[in-house]
């Protein structure tokens, strides 16, 4: 049992590692349109699960088939996250609305306490705690400015945060549903973001190496990282992946540095000790194989 709770984690630590690209990515798409991305990401997702499906003869509208619920929570995580996402960015500054929204990690822990028979410890508060302080040095390097005219926007960030975190948690219920339901999500919210990107974008044709970045996005960060994600959040140690989430900032941030298009700074260097240290400590049950308390 533990042996597979900490597989578990690991396979979600990897989504953390594949969001870490999400930037970079994103910036070699070139002028393509935020909700045009969105759309073309995630219908890459959906054309991947499609393929598996039909490769192992399986039926793909059987393979939708699932409880109303299940599709509810999918759909308003995916969907629903990005789509705040999008409309705090339009209604606030980056910055802020980017830190506000990087509280999901932090709400995992603490919802994860909400499971009958789940002891959060104080070093797991603490543990996201340092990752949630590391991830303010990450992203306000040049200082907050809250205002309450953007307050909209910072409404919408919050709503990001509380999504995200509440569709982590929660799939742990739907333990039983397959993995593979992801793929369903994904096409929905590709048609979703599709509508949003015709009502308020406008379209543009990716050349080049941009296609590539699209392609990546799609296999990474928006749309496969997401399977991983459901089985870690299903099967892992909520507690240690709400902390080990605040690595998709500073790792992010890294490959900026090393890519050239992000200077280091000692911001980024507290930062790394901050989140490196909040995500040991909230491991520390893990790490010295206690016995694990299910959830």
């Amino acid at each position: 049992m533990q042996q597979a709770t900490t597989r578990a984690t690991l396979i979600g630590v990897v989504a953390v590692l594949s969001w870490a690209l999400l930037a970079l990515m994103t910036a070699a798409s070139g002028s393509v349109p935020p909700l045009q991305l969105t759309a073309m990401s995630f219908a890459i997702a959906f054309l991947i699960a499609l393929m598996i499906w039909i490769r192992r003869g399986q039926n793909p509208l059987r393979r939708l088939r699932h409880p109303p619920a299940v599709w509810l929570l999918g759909v308003t995580g995916l969907f629903g996250y990005h789509a705040m996402y999008f409309v705090a960015l339009r209604n606030a500054p980056v910055v802020e609305a980017s830190l506000i929204a990087y509280l999901w990690p932090l709400l995992i822990v603490l919802f994860s306490a909400l499971f009958p028979g789940q002891r959060l410890k104080a070093f797991h508060v603490v543990g996201a705690l340092l990752g949630f302080t590391g991830a303010v040095l990450i992203v306000a390097r040049e200082g907050l400015r809250f205002d309450p005219a953007f307050l909209s926007g910072y409404l919408a960030a919050m709503a990001c945060a509380l999504i995200w975190s509440s569709y982590s948690v929660l799939n742990r219920r739907f333990a039983e549903v397959p993995t593979d339901a992801v793929g369903g999500f994904c096409g929905v919210t590709a048609v979703g973001a599709l509508v949003l990107h015709l009502s308020f974008e406008t379209t543009v044709v990716p050349v080049g190496i941009e296609w590539l970045a699209i392609l990546g996005l799609g296999l990474g960060p928006v749309g496969g990282a997401f399977f991983l994600w459901d089985h870690a959040t299903k099967r892992g140690d909520l507690r240690v992946l709400g902390a080990a989430a605040y690595l998709a900032p500073l790792l992010s941030t890294l490959v900026l540095v090393v890519a050239g298009q992000a200077v280091a700074t000692w911001q980024v260097g507290l930062a790394c000790l901050l989140i490196t240290g909040g995500a040991v400590l909230a491991s520390l049950d893990m790490l010295r194989r206690a016995p694990h308390d299910p959830l």
